[in-house]
């Protein structure tokens, strides 16, 4: 038996977010919900629901989403992809027309760590004249995580979830107990709140995007409209990076796999020649 409230929250979450919130997930909702329950008033989940069916404003819509949103991350996250992209790099700046940059967009980039290990790896491929040859973008649809990445301190746990230690001391200052990203690093990359649910074609073209480990919370329509909003915002070469246990077959036939690399696609008419 769900939790009085289940189908009014699961309702709103897949609506403002794409989640699909199973049955089987309506434990999760006390525990994730407690804060804003106590922020609003309200004393149980059954009174929440009640409020979301009438009429519930932009504020609780808002906070419920945020609060059942993962936001799980760490640094330099199943390595491949960034094994990947450290030896693609110098090959997109060098099909690049002079004084243009890389775009990079890091989809759902949750506190800011994979926008953060790809910008070490641009200070890597071009040492001192990164920000001149690539442009990084976080993208969540939590401003309060949004918030958090962009200001680039992470809990002594943090950075010891997949970040060596030599870049630890490379890119990161130390600021009593945590880390700051250190000001040449963090002006790589720029974060925005943003909702992959809407049409995120004004954010421009792309040589590389991230998105990893999102779209299996979406139902199949969602995630080929995600997929084929993406493949037009490929530029040139570009590739789009999903998740080991994700895919776009039956999904979309705009985008194809990289020969021999797991999770690494193309657009379709540019998967030869990438």
């Amino acid at each position: 038996m769900t939790e009085p409230g289940f189908a009014e929250v699961a309702a709103l979450v897949r609506r403002r977010a794409g989640i699909v919130l199973t049955d089987d997930k309506s434990y999760l909702l006390e525990t994730r919900l407690g804060p804003v329950l106590q922020r609003f008033g309200f004393a149980n989940l059954r009174v929440l629901g009640e409020k979301l069916r009438a009429a519930p404003g932009e504020a609780l819509e808002r906070a419920v989403t945020e609060a059942l949103t993962t936001h799980e991350s760490s640094f330099f996250r199943d390595s491949r992809p960034f094994e990947h992209l450290r030896g693609l790099l110098p090959r997109l700046a060098a099909a690049k027309p002079p004084g243009e940059r890389l775009r990079i967009w890091s989809a759902a980039c949750s506190t800011g760590q994979e926008a953060y290990s790809i910008a070490m790896l641009a200070a890597e491929a071009f040492g001192a004249g990164a920000a001149r040859s690539v442009e990084i973008l976080g993208t969540d649809i939590s401003g309060e995580i949004v918030a958090r990445a962009r200001e680039g301190v992470f809990s002594q746990f943090e950075v010891q979830r997949g970040l060596p230690i030599r870049a630890l001391m490379t890119y990161f200052q130390q600021d009593g107990a945590r880390w700051r990203v250190k000001p040449e690093l963090r002006a790589l990359v720029r974060f925005e709140e943003r909702n992959l649910l809407a049409d995120c074609g004004g954010l421009g073209r792309f040589d590389v995007i991230f998105c990893r480990n999102v779209l299996i919370y979406f139902d199949t329509p969602t995630k080929t409209r995600v997929l084929e909003m993406m493949a037009r915002m490929l530029a040139g070469q570009g590739v789009l990076y999903l998740g080991a246990a994700e895919t776009v077959v039956g999904l979309t036939s705009r985008l194809a796999p990289l020969p021999s690399e797991r999770g690494v696609y193309a657009v379709a008419a540019q998967r030869a020649a990438a």
